[in-house]
């Protein structure tokens, strides 16, 4: 596998770019160096950029971290969440799952990720009894966030009641300053183990990549996705019909394939069953 220290190469090669945020812009609580000089050069090439997160938050929450962050937003043409995507679903009720749910969810998260029904007219509840449904957007760090175990219990309230899960972010786990957590993916995960309907919005789904794609308005062989996750990001551009690239960064690091060489990135690759077209050490220039 061809491994690039630089995004130039294919800043050269690609007209759009559909870039994951966490674990390729920053670790959830700084950017990473050289990543906002590398957004700015590519814009100077001419690049369309999109981030496509998992993140269980609306796409204006989203954007407005990143500022927080240093990432200016001129260098950058539009951010879409899963959050946004739910947030969507929720508002039209066309898709099957979300049609029926009715206006009280019983909410797994943390208040920051209230923004996924906001002006929807759903209430909130930290209870299964009395809800419609299950809104997973992922663990509460004051109840923890190493593992599944704390909340075993509102899992199974939940199932006693039948309640169907809406999880808003299918990452199993992801890097917070060189610490590992659970997301949300992990506690669908669970339920579904257990017997829980569930539905999943985000990467890998291919459906994640319709409304950046719009967004983009280029031909699916002119635009790239770049990620750090074989699971969601790679999987997912290559259901979307893209080319991916993988960002040895975020989870990676965390596995400890940050300097990995050529073939051990390449039988990961073949083990995980994606084919990066190839890995790019950091978002920079």
């Amino acid at each position: 596998m061809q491994i690039l220290e630089s995004v130039a190469p294919l800043a050269e090669r690609y007209r759009g770019f559909v870039l994951d945020i966490w674990g390729v812009v920053h670790d959830g609580q700084a950017a990473f160096p050289g990543v906002n000089d590398a957004l700015g050069r590519m814009k100077e090439k001419g690049a369309r950029i999109v981030f496509l997160s998992n993140a269980p938050r609306r796409s204006h929450v989203v954007e407005a971290q990143l500022t927080a962050f240093g990432i200016d937003r001129a260098r950058y043409d539009a951010a879409m969440t899963s959050g946004e995507i739910t947030w969507r679903l929720l508002r039209d009720r066309q898709h099957p799952f979300v049609r029926d749910l009715g206006p009280h969810a019983f909410h797994i998260g943390t208040p920051r990720d209230h923004s996924v029904v906001e002006e929807l007219g759903i209430t909130l509840t930290d209870r299964a009894d009395g809800a419609d449904w299950l809104l997973n957007t992922g663990p509460d760090p004051e109840r923890g966030a190493q593992s599944i175990e704390p909340y075993e219990p509102a899992l199974e309230a939940a199932l006693k009641r039948n309640l169907p899960m809406l999880c808003v972010n299918p990452d199993r786990r992801v890097v917070v300053g060189g610490r590992a957590i659970i997301c949300a993916g992990a506690l669908a995960e669970r339920y579904a183990a257990l017997g829980g309907r569930t539905l999943e919005i985000g990467k890998p789904d291919p459906a994640a990549y319709d409304p950046v794609m719009e967004l983009l308005d280029l031909p699916r062989d002119q635009v790239v996705a770049v990620g750090d996750s074989p699971h969601t990001d790679l999987a997912g551009a290559q259901a979307a019909g893209l080319d991916a690239v993988w960002v040895l960064g975020g989870l990676a690091a965390e596995e400890g394939l940050a300097n990995a060489d050529s073939e051990t990135l390449a039988a990961r690759a073949k083990a995980e069953g994606v084919s990066p077209i190839c890995a790019l050490r950091g978002l920079r220039w």
